[in-house]
């Protein structure tokens, strides 16, 4: 009797991984959830039936992928919309280290209009800060109040770096001890870059670390320490704890996420008369095309510019 055929890995391993960063870094909705999975499916099956896995895949499957699209005569939006999650997914697993190639970057599809970033107003955040502010205030067990002083910490500095939730959470403790204004952070592909700090973060890093040793905390390479595989917060948690703070603070959880502050952060800079080329350094762009989503608020700020500046505009 021949031994069974050993079971090939499913993609959806791959998927669900990505999926899961969609809902508790971008927060996606429900919705966006299900269509993404429907696409990277019907993506995984075609995959399978050419006996390649999704963390096997090439560039020529890829296109393969997309003349099997044609071939069914999809609408162009269609295709765009398969080919994006396609490439989303290998963008995630390279970044993730999950592969050494991300085989869909040279590939483009039909040209569509990028949608506009969620963003947070800057009352929205203002209400975020004082509840989060409020929580560390209240004479409460110290237990609760280290927790609280953690998501102050975690609000604060991602409001005022515009980190990615990844690299927020892989700070170093020496993050809260460094000298001047900035600290060094590593980003995708370990490059690393120097990130300004604000006053109102510093503090809050500091005495986050204060409350940390006062409860005795065992020492840890983190500044964001946890009982995880990796020794520090996962982003899940960090998404958990931030839609939790809407709540408290009256605003839709649906619009809170790591990313979303991360929007904010870049759209309330270009708001106020930063360069965009200033913002693509902070953020840790590589291309400046990837800022440039953030353009429709250098529009607005040029309209109002046009509108109260010059000499001829209609004052009626």
């Amino acid at each position: 009797m021949s031994g069974a055929r050993p079971r090939r890995k499913q993609a959806s391993d791959e998927v669900e991984l990505f999926l899961d960063m969609m809902a508790t870094e971008r927060g996606a909705s429900g919705n966006t959830l299900d269509a993404y999975r429907r696409d990277l499916e019907d993506y995984s099956n075609f995959l399978t039936g050419k006996k390649r896995d999704v963390d096997a895949a090439t560039t020529a499957d890829i296109r393969a992928y997309l003349a099997a699209l044609a071939r069914r005569e999809l609408a162009s939006s269609s295709v765009a919309r398969r080919l994006s999650a396609v490439r989303q997914l290998h963008r995630f697993l390279y970044a993730e280290g999950k592969r050494k190639d991300d085989p869909a970057a040279v590939l483009e599809g039909p040209r569509r209009g990028r949608p506009l970033p969620k963003i947070l107003t800057i009352d929205q955040v203002s209400k975020l800060l004082a509840t989060a502010q409020d929580a560390v205030r209240k004479d409460s067990k110290p237990a609760e109040k280290l927790r609280a002083a953690r998501l102050l910490c975690l609000l604060e500095v991602l409001y005022a770096t515009g980190l990615r939730v990844s690299e927020l959470i892989a700070l170093p403790a020496t993050a809260a001890r460094a000298e001047g204004d900035t600290i060094i952070v590593r980003g995708k592909g370990g490059k690393e870059r120097l990130v300004p700090l604000g006053d109102a973060a510093r503090r809050a890093m500091q005495d986050y670390r204060k409350l940390t040793a006062e409860a005795g905390t065992k020492t840890s390479r983190w500044l964001f320490p946890a009982f995880s595989d990796s020794g520090h917060v996962t982003r899940q948690h960090v998404a958990r704890e931030l839609k939790g703070l809407a709540i408290a603070a009256g605003i839709e959880p649906r619009k809170m996420s790591p990313h979303v502050l991360r929007h904010a952060f870049a759209s309330h800079l270009l708001a106020n008369g930063a360069d965009l080329r200033i913002v693509q350094a902070l953020l840790g762009h590589a291309d400046v095309s990837t800022t440039q989503i953030y353009t429709h608020v250098l529009d607005e700020r040029l309209k109002s510019m046009v509108r109260d500046l010059h000499p001829l505009a209609d004052d009626s």
